[in-house]
């Protein structure tokens, strides 16, 4: 599945950095790039993961068998560097809406966090139940959730050439003055190897999955 990541922690973006860590690529001067990278990993919602529909009866697919609905949102992280390890913990908040307002009602909804590296390998991922509680008469009700990822930072960081490659100013009438370092392919290859995400999203069924996809 193609994931479209909905950053809350930058990995790497080109522009100015209104601050940085010890471990950053900071380049402000000369001919170039102006880059931040550090080892955290960018925390996201994974593409069609974001919002979750629960039908009554659970086979039912149509508008008018909607029961439940929520979404993850307002997403928040920390980050923690060691010379070891890089931690990440995240928030986010569910918010549920349902149909039938009568009586009071609790509802379980599972999610996951999965450690992503290079943009498409797993490598670690947990699950965990959100519970949302309703109260008589309440259509809406809310929830939070947590997230983890824990990086060796050693992984995370980017070999001494390949920053050298990046960072080092350039200036104009030098041979690679115009080329931006982040297009060649082993500079590319590189920082994919040294990039860590941490997705949250609500763990689907495959008909939910596809429900999310084609509607």
């Amino acid at each position: 599945m193609t994931l479209r990541i909905v950053l809350v922690a930058a990995i790497a973006a080109i522009g100015l950095a209104g601050c940085k860590t010890s471990g950053d690529i900071v380049v402000q001067q000369g001919v170039g790039i102006t880059a931040v990278r550090t080892a955290c990993p960018a925390v996201g919602i994974a593409d069609y993961t974001g919002d979750i529909t629960l039908f009554a009866p659970a086979t039912a697919t149509t508008a008018d068998a909607i029961d439940v609905t929520a979404i993850i949102t307002n997403v928040r992280s920390t980050c923690t560097e060691s010379a070891a390890e890089v931690q990440t913990n995240a928030t986010f908040e569910v918010q549920a809406t349902r149909r039938n307002t009568t009586g009071a009602r609790t509802v379980e909804l599972p999610y996951f966090g999965t450690v992503l590296r290079g943009g498409d390998s797993v490598v670690a991922k947990r699950l965990g139940t959100v519970t949302v509680s309703f109260a008589d008469g309440q259509a809406r009700a809310s929830a939070m959730g947590t997230a983890g990822a824990v990086v060796n930072r050693a992984e995370a960081t980017l070999p001494p050439e390949i920053r050298e490659r990046i960072t080092r100013t350039r200036r104009a009438g030098d041979e690679d003055a115009a080329i931006d370092p982040l297009t060649l392919p082993e500079v590319r290859a590189a920082v994919t190897r040294a990039t860590f995400e941490l997705l949250i999203g609500f763990q689907l069924t495959d008909d939910q999955l596809a429900y999310n996809a084609t509607r």
